[in-house]
Protein backbone atom coordinates (compact mmCIF):
# COMPACT_ATOMS: atom_id res chain seq x y z
CA UNK A 1 0.00 0.00 0.00
CA UNK A 2 1.57 3.34 -1.04
CA UNK A 3 2.27 5.81 2.06
CA UNK A 4 0.40 9.36 1.92
CA UNK A 5 3.18 10.52 4.46
CA UNK A 6 5.38 10.79 1.57
CA UNK A 7 3.03 13.05 -0.61
CA UNK A 8 2.03 15.04 2.35
CA UNK A 9 5.77 15.61 3.36
CA UNK A 10 6.22 16.79 -0.17
CA UNK A 11 2.72 19.00 0.29
CA UNK A 12 4.73 20.36 3.77
CA UNK A 13 7.67 21.22 2.50
CA UNK A 14 6.31 23.23 -0.52
CA UNK A 15 3.79 25.04 1.55
CA UNK A 16 7.15 26.03 3.53
CA UNK A 17 8.56 27.21 0.80
CA UNK A 18 5.53 29.18 -0.81
CA UNK A 19 5.91 30.82 2.42
CA UNK A 20 9.22 31.91 2.00
CA UNK A 21 8.93 33.04 -1.52
CA UNK A 22 5.56 34.82 -1.13
CA UNK A 23 7.41 36.91 2.46
CA UNK A 24 10.34 37.84 0.27
CA UNK A 25 7.74 39.35 -2.56
CA UNK A 26 6.07 41.04 0.22
CA UNK A 27 9.02 42.59 1.37
CA UNK A 28 10.55 43.48 -2.31
CA UNK A 29 10.57 47.13 -0.95
CA UNK A 30 11.40 46.67 2.45
CA UNK A 31 14.58 48.65 4.17
CA UNK A 32 17.80 45.96 3.83
CA UNK A 33 15.35 42.99 4.14
CA UNK A 34 17.60 40.09 3.48
CA UNK A 35 15.58 37.17 1.61
CA UNK A 36 15.29 33.49 2.95
CA UNK A 37 15.76 30.81 1.14
CA UNK A 38 14.31 27.07 1.92
CA UNK A 39 16.82 23.73 1.65
CA UNK A 40 15.00 20.54 1.64
CA UNK A 41 16.20 17.04 2.51
CA UNK A 42 15.03 13.48 2.20
CA UNK A 43 13.67 11.72 4.87
CA UNK A 44 14.75 8.11 6.50
CA UNK A 45 14.67 5.47 3.85
CA UNK A 46 12.53 1.68 4.74
CA UNK A 47 14.94 -1.12 3.02
CA UNK A 48 12.20 -3.32 1.07
CA UNK A 49 15.00 -5.91 0.48
CA UNK A 50 18.30 -6.61 -1.49
CA UNK A 51 19.17 -6.96 -5.00
CA UNK A 52 21.23 -10.42 -6.22
CA UNK A 53 24.53 -8.71 -5.59
CA UNK A 54 23.23 -7.94 -2.25
CA UNK A 55 22.76 -4.40 -2.67
CA UNK A 56 19.86 -3.00 0.12
CA UNK A 57 16.52 -2.17 -2.11
CA UNK A 58 15.67 1.17 -0.15
CA UNK A 59 12.26 3.52 -0.65
CA UNK A 60 12.24 7.12 0.89
CA UNK A 61 9.69 7.74 2.92
CA UNK A 62 8.97 11.52 2.01
CA UNK A 63 10.97 15.09 2.15
CA UNK A 64 11.48 17.02 4.82
CA UNK A 65 12.84 21.06 5.31
CA UNK A 66 16.42 21.18 6.45
CA UNK A 67 17.30 24.85 6.83
CA UNK A 68 15.67 28.13 6.28
CA UNK A 69 19.10 30.34 5.79
CA UNK A 70 19.39 34.04 5.19
CA UNK A 71 20.51 35.64 2.09
CA UNK A 72 23.57 38.51 3.77
CA UNK A 73 24.14 39.62 0.43
CA UNK A 74 25.00 43.65 0.06
CA UNK A 75 21.41 45.13 -1.57
CA UNK A 76 21.83 48.29 -3.34
CA UNK A 77 22.52 51.61 -1.77
CA UNK A 78 20.40 54.71 -2.16
CA UNK A 79 21.11 58.12 -1.37
CA UNK A 80 18.07 59.91 0.51
CA UNK A 81 19.48 63.17 1.37
CA UNK A 82 18.59 62.54 5.11
CA UNK A 83 21.26 62.65 7.46
CA UNK A 84 19.33 60.25 9.86
CA UNK A 85 19.32 58.18 7.05
CA UNK A 86 22.27 55.04 7.29
CA UNK A 87 23.50 52.51 5.45
CA UNK A 88 26.22 49.70 5.60
CA UNK A 89 28.36 49.08 2.91
CA UNK A 90 29.96 45.69 3.64
CA UNK A 91 29.45 43.33 6.83
CA UNK A 92 28.36 44.11 9.96
CA UNK A 93 24.78 45.35 12.12
CA UNK A 94 24.09 48.11 13.15
CA UNK A 95 23.73 47.38 17.20
CA UNK A 96 20.20 48.85 19.05
CA UNK A 97 18.80 48.48 22.43
CA UNK A 98 15.57 48.38 24.05
CA UNK A 99 14.88 47.30 27.26
CA UNK A 100 18.74 46.81 27.77
CA UNK A 101 19.21 43.98 25.56
CA UNK A 102 21.33 44.86 22.56
CA UNK A 103 19.89 43.97 19.46
CA UNK A 104 20.77 43.84 15.65
CA UNK A 105 19.72 45.45 12.48
CA UNK A 106 20.88 46.19 8.90
CA UNK A 107 17.91 48.91 8.58
CA UNK A 108 18.92 52.91 9.33
CA UNK A 109 16.18 54.67 8.39
CA UNK A 110 16.95 56.19 11.69
CA UNK A 111 15.17 59.29 13.47
CA UNK A 112 15.51 61.04 16.23
CA UNK A 113 13.72 61.78 19.18
CA UNK A 114 12.42 65.18 20.60
CA UNK A 115 15.59 65.03 23.31
CA UNK A 116 17.93 64.23 20.16
CA UNK A 117 18.22 60.40 20.81
CA UNK A 118 18.84 58.53 17.38
CA UNK A 119 16.68 55.83 17.25
CA UNK A 120 14.37 53.47 14.84
CA UNK A 121 11.34 53.50 13.99
CA UNK A 122 10.07 50.70 16.66
CA UNK A 123 11.91 52.91 18.88
CA UNK A 124 15.09 51.16 19.48
CA UNK A 125 18.07 53.41 20.55
CA UNK A 126 20.90 53.23 18.35
CA UNK A 127 23.89 52.64 19.92
CA UNK A 128 27.75 54.00 19.92
CA UNK A 129 30.55 55.01 21.44
CA UNK A 130 30.76 58.18 23.75
CA UNK A 131 32.97 61.62 22.89
CA UNK A 132 34.48 63.47 25.70
CA UNK A 133 35.73 66.78 24.69
CA UNK A 134 35.34 65.78 21.47
CA UNK A 135 37.68 62.06 21.46
CA UNK A 136 35.73 59.39 20.73
CA UNK A 137 36.05 56.40 23.49
CA UNK A 138 36.09 53.07 21.83
CA UNK A 139 36.93 51.12 25.32
CA UNK A 140 33.73 52.86 27.05
CA UNK A 141 30.52 51.36 27.37
CA UNK A 142 28.26 51.18 24.20
CA UNK A 143 25.71 54.59 24.98
CA UNK A 144 22.80 55.97 23.15
CA UNK A 145 23.63 58.28 20.03
CA UNK A 146 22.40 61.99 21.20
CA UNK A 147 21.85 64.85 18.32
CA UNK A 148 22.03 68.04 20.47
CA UNK A 149 19.59 69.80 18.14
CA UNK A 150 18.75 72.27 21.17
CA UNK A 151 22.47 72.83 22.29
CA UNK A 152 24.43 76.54 21.72
CA UNK A 153 27.91 76.04 21.15
CA UNK A 154 29.99 79.01 23.38
CA UNK A 155 32.78 80.73 21.49
CA UNK A 156 36.21 79.28 20.98
CA UNK A 157 38.79 82.26 21.31
CA UNK A 158 41.59 82.13 18.47
CA UNK A 159 44.40 80.93 19.50
CA UNK A 160 46.12 80.21 15.94
CA UNK A 161 46.30 82.02 12.67
CA UNK A 162 48.35 82.33 9.46
CA UNK A 163 48.17 83.98 6.36
CA UNK A 164 49.53 82.93 2.96
CA UNK A 165 50.63 86.26 1.43
CA UNK A 166 53.69 86.65 -0.79
CA UNK A 167 55.63 89.93 -0.51
CA UNK A 168 56.80 92.40 -3.23
CA UNK A 169 60.86 92.21 -3.65
CA UNK A 170 61.04 95.21 -6.05
CA UNK A 171 59.34 97.31 -3.36
CA UNK A 172 61.42 100.19 -1.96
CA UNK A 173 62.48 99.83 1.39
CA UNK A 174 59.45 101.94 3.82
CA UNK A 175 56.70 100.42 1.59
CA UNK A 176 54.25 98.70 3.91
CA UNK A 177 51.50 96.04 3.33
CA UNK A 178 48.78 95.01 5.77
CA UNK A 179 47.26 91.69 5.84
CA UNK A 180 43.90 92.02 8.52
CA UNK A 181 41.31 89.19 9.33
CA UNK A 182 38.73 89.09 12.47
CA UNK A 183 39.80 87.00 14.93
CA UNK A 184 37.30 85.82 18.00
CA UNK A 185 38.20 86.56 21.33
CA UNK A 186 36.97 84.24 24.71
CA UNK A 187 32.81 85.72 24.37
CA UNK A 188 32.90 85.51 20.57
CA UNK A 189 33.19 89.37 19.41
CA UNK A 190 35.31 89.48 16.22
CA UNK A 191 38.30 91.47 16.78
CA UNK A 192 40.21 92.92 13.61
CA UNK A 193 43.95 92.03 13.84
CA UNK A 194 45.99 93.08 11.53
CA UNK A 195 50.02 92.61 9.97
CA UNK A 196 51.82 95.48 8.69
CA UNK A 197 54.46 94.39 6.86
CA UNK A 198 57.38 96.65 6.54
CA UNK A 199 60.23 96.88 3.48
CA UNK A 200 63.32 97.28 6.11
CA UNK A 201 66.64 96.20 3.37
CA UNK A 202 67.16 93.78 0.76
CA UNK A 203 65.17 90.52 1.58
CA UNK A 204 63.86 91.78 4.84
CA UNK A 205 60.84 92.57 6.00
CA UNK A 206 59.73 93.74 9.97
CA UNK A 207 56.12 93.04 11.07
CA UNK A 208 53.77 94.28 13.41
CA UNK A 209 50.82 92.69 14.99
CA UNK A 210 47.72 95.52 16.14
CA UNK A 211 44.26 96.11 16.93
CA UNK A 212 42.43 99.09 16.03
CA UNK A 213 43.19 101.89 18.66
CA UNK A 214 41.19 101.85 21.90
CA UNK A 215 40.15 97.53 21.09
CA UNK A 216 43.28 96.43 23.99
CA UNK A 217 45.12 98.52 26.01
CA UNK A 218 48.81 96.44 26.01
CA UNK A 219 50.10 94.60 23.42
CA UNK A 220 53.22 92.34 23.49
CA UNK A 221 55.83 89.74 21.56
CA UNK A 222 53.49 91.52 18.57
CA UNK A 223 56.66 93.12 16.72
CA UNK A 224 59.84 91.56 14.85
CA UNK A 225 61.66 90.78 11.33
CA UNK A 226 61.06 88.73 8.47
CA UNK A 227 64.11 87.67 6.42
CA UNK A 228 64.23 85.17 3.25
CA UNK A 229 66.66 83.76 1.25
CA UNK A 230 67.19 84.59 -1.82
CA UNK A 231 65.21 81.78 -3.66
CA UNK A 232 61.79 83.90 -1.63
CA UNK A 233 61.41 81.26 0.62
CA UNK A 234 61.71 82.28 4.61
CA UNK A 235 64.74 81.94 6.31
CA UNK A 236 63.71 83.34 9.50
CA UNK A 237 62.80 82.85 12.22
CA UNK A 238 62.85 79.05 11.99
CA UNK A 239 60.02 78.36 13.63
CA UNK A 240 56.29 80.06 14.52
CA UNK A 241 55.69 83.53 15.98
CA UNK A 242 54.47 82.18 19.71
CA UNK A 243 52.89 84.15 22.46
CA UNK A 244 51.76 87.49 20.65
CA UNK A 245 49.16 88.70 23.48
CA UNK A 246 46.41 91.55 23.83
CA UNK A 247 45.29 92.34 26.71
CA UNK A 248 42.71 94.74 28.36
CA UNK A 249 40.26 94.06 25.51
CA UNK A 250 37.68 96.62 25.53
CA UNK A 251 34.45 94.29 25.53
CA UNK A 252 35.64 92.92 28.55
CA UNK A 253 36.98 89.28 27.17
CA UNK A 254 39.65 87.46 28.60
CA UNK A 255 43.48 88.20 27.11
CA UNK A 256 43.86 86.74 23.76
CA UNK A 257 47.04 85.21 23.30
CA UNK A 258 47.88 83.89 19.43
CA UNK A 259 50.30 81.91 17.70
CA UNK A 260 50.81 83.24 13.93
CA UNK A 261 52.10 79.90 11.91
CA UNK A 262 54.85 80.98 9.43
CA UNK A 263 54.86 76.97 7.52
CA UNK A 264 52.08 74.77 6.47
CA UNK A 265 52.50 70.77 8.14
CA UNK A 266 55.05 70.03 5.43
CA UNK A 267 57.07 72.88 6.37
CA UNK A 268 56.60 75.09 2.71
CA UNK A 269 56.76 79.20 3.56
CA UNK A 270 53.63 80.58 4.23
CA UNK A 271 55.08 83.98 3.65
CA UNK A 272 56.85 84.64 0.78
CA UNK A 273 58.72 86.81 -1.26
CA UNK A 274 58.55 87.87 -4.93
CA UNK A 275 58.73 90.06 -7.51
CA UNK A 276 55.25 91.15 -8.19
CA UNK A 277 52.67 92.77 -6.10
CA UNK A 278 52.37 92.04 -2.93
CA UNK A 279 48.89 90.09 -2.39
CA UNK A 280 47.45 87.77 0.92
CA UNK A 281 45.91 84.63 -1.56
CA UNK A 282 44.34 82.71 1.73
CA UNK A 283 44.37 83.48 5.75
CA UNK A 284 42.93 80.96 8.73
CA UNK A 285 42.65 81.05 12.09
CA UNK A 286 40.56 78.54 14.70
CA UNK A 287 38.12 81.03 16.29
CA UNK A 288 34.49 81.05 16.34
CA UNK A 289 31.55 83.00 17.62
CA UNK A 290 28.78 81.06 19.65
CA UNK A 291 26.40 78.99 17.14
CA UNK A 292 23.25 76.99 17.36
CA UNK A 293 22.63 73.70 16.08
CA UNK A 294 22.30 73.30 12.50
CA UNK A 295 22.91 69.74 11.16
CA UNK A 296 24.61 66.61 12.02
CA UNK A 297 26.63 63.83 9.71
CA UNK A 298 28.48 60.44 9.90
CA UNK A 299 31.67 59.25 8.13
CA UNK A 300 32.65 56.00 6.74
CA UNK A 301 33.73 55.03 9.96
CA UNK A 302 31.02 55.99 11.57
CA UNK A 303 32.06 58.91 13.11
CA UNK A 304 28.82 61.40 13.94
CA UNK A 305 29.54 65.15 14.00
CA UNK A 306 27.72 68.07 14.61
CA UNK A 307 27.67 71.52 13.08
CA UNK A 308 26.84 74.41 14.35
CA UNK A 309 25.35 78.03 12.61
CA UNK A 310 28.92 80.06 13.68
CA UNK A 311 30.50 76.87 10.95
CA UNK A 312 32.12 75.39 14.31
CA UNK A 313 31.65 71.34 14.57
CA UNK A 314 31.66 68.63 17.63
CA UNK A 315 32.19 65.07 17.38
CA UNK A 316 29.09 63.39 19.04
CA UNK A 317 30.40 59.82 19.07
CA UNK A 318 30.94 56.87 17.06
CA UNK A 319 28.24 54.37 16.00
CA UNK A 320 29.23 50.91 16.98
CA UNK A 321 29.34 48.02 14.69
CA UNK A 322 28.45 44.46 15.25
CA UNK A 323 29.44 40.92 13.48
CA UNK A 324 28.57 37.27 13.67
CA UNK A 325 30.51 34.43 12.86
CA UNK A 326 27.46 32.87 11.29
CA UNK A 327 24.93 35.46 10.13
CA UNK A 328 22.53 32.99 7.97
CA UNK A 329 21.57 31.31 11.61
CA UNK A 330 20.72 34.68 13.58
CA UNK A 331 17.13 34.77 14.94
CA UNK A 332 14.62 36.98 12.86
CA UNK A 333 12.74 38.89 15.38
CA UNK A 334 10.48 40.92 13.02
CA UNK A 335 11.02 44.34 12.20
CA UNK A 336 14.52 44.08 10.82
CA UNK A 337 15.64 43.08 13.89
CA UNK A 338 17.90 40.36 14.61
CA UNK A 339 19.01 38.45 17.73
CA UNK A 340 22.14 36.04 18.00
CA UNK A 341 22.00 32.52 19.12
CA UNK A 342 24.50 29.77 19.79
CA UNK A 343 24.28 28.67 16.49
CA UNK A 344 25.50 32.44 15.22
CA UNK A 345 27.35 32.87 17.65
CA UNK A 346 28.07 36.25 20.28
CA UNK A 347 28.12 39.60 18.67
CA UNK A 348 31.65 40.88 18.34
CA UNK A 349 31.26 44.76 18.52
CA UNK A 350 33.98 47.08 17.66
CA UNK A 351 33.87 50.04 14.44
CA UNK A 352 33.37 50.63 11.19
CA UNK A 353 36.14 49.75 8.76
CA UNK A 354 38.36 47.91 11.61
CA UNK A 355 38.73 43.78 11.23
CA UNK A 356 36.06 42.69 8.58
CA UNK A 357 33.04 45.09 9.49
CA UNK A 358 32.18 47.21 6.95
CA UNK A 359 31.84 50.89 6.15
CA UNK A 360 28.96 53.11 6.85
CA UNK A 361 27.40 55.51 4.50
CA UNK A 362 25.49 58.72 5.16
CA UNK A 363 22.39 59.89 4.13
CA UNK A 364 21.51 56.39 2.33
CA UNK A 365 19.85 53.61 2.81
CA UNK A 366 20.24 49.84 1.81
CA UNK A 367 17.47 48.63 -0.03
CA UNK A 368 16.27 45.00 0.03
CA UNK A 369 18.24 42.24 -1.83
CA UNK A 370 15.28 40.09 -3.43
CA UNK A 371 15.89 39.77 -6.50
CA UNK A 372 11.62 39.61 -8.20
CA UNK A 373 13.06 37.60 -11.40
CA UNK A 374 14.53 34.83 -9.29
CA UNK A 375 11.44 34.89 -6.90
CA UNK A 376 9.05 34.08 -10.01
CA UNK A 377 11.27 31.18 -10.91
CA UNK A 378 10.95 29.65 -7.74
CA UNK A 379 7.41 30.55 -6.97
CA UNK A 380 6.88 28.65 -10.22
CA UNK A 381 9.21 25.78 -9.71
CA UNK A 382 7.74 25.27 -5.70
CA UNK A 383 3.97 25.59 -7.43
CA UNK A 384 4.79 23.02 -9.78
CA UNK A 385 6.41 20.99 -6.66
CA UNK A 386 3.02 21.59 -4.64
CA UNK A 387 0.77 20.54 -7.81
CA UNK A 388 2.87 17.20 -8.38
CA UNK A 389 2.50 16.15 -4.70
CA UNK A 390 -0.97 16.79 -4.45
CA UNK A 391 -1.41 14.43 -7.99
CA UNK A 392 0.49 12.17 -6.18
CA UNK A 393 -1.99 12.14 -3.37
CA UNK A 394 -4.96 11.42 -5.71
CA UNK A 395 -2.98 8.31 -7.17
CA UNK A 396 -2.60 7.01 -3.60
CA UNK A 397 -6.09 7.73 -3.02
CA UNK A 398 -7.23 6.06 -6.40
CA UNK A 399 -5.00 3.27 -5.56
CA UNK A 400 -6.58 2.69 -1.70
CA UNK A 401 -9.82 2.87 -3.41
CA UNK A 402 -9.40 0.07 -5.72
CA UNK A 403 -7.83 -2.29 -2.95
CA UNK A 404 -10.80 -2.11 -1.30
CA UNK A 405 -12.95 -2.83 -3.81
CA UNK A 406 -11.31 -5.78 -4.18
CA UNK A 407 -12.71 -7.29 -1.66
CA UNK A 408 -16.14 -6.85 -2.10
Amino acid sequence: MPSFSIALSGLQADSIALSAIGNNLANLNTTAFKKENVNFADMFYQSVGTSGSNAPLQVGIGTRVSSISSDFSQGNLNSTGSATDMAINGNGFFVVQQTGTNELTRTGNFQLSPTGNLMTSEGYSVMGYPAVNGVVDTNAALTPMNVPTAKTQLAHATTGFSFTTSLNSSSAVGTSYVSSMPMYDSQGTAQNVSVTFTKTGGNQWDYSIAMPSGDATTTSNNTGTLEFNPDGTLALPTGDVTSISFSGLSDGASDMTLNWSLRDASGNSLITQSAGTSSTNASLQDGYPSGTYKSFSVDAQGVMRATYTNGGTEVLGQIAIATVASPESLGRMGSNLYSVNQASGAMDIGVAGAGSRGSVTGSTLEQSNVDISTEFANLIVAQRSFEANSKTVTAFDTITQDTINMIR
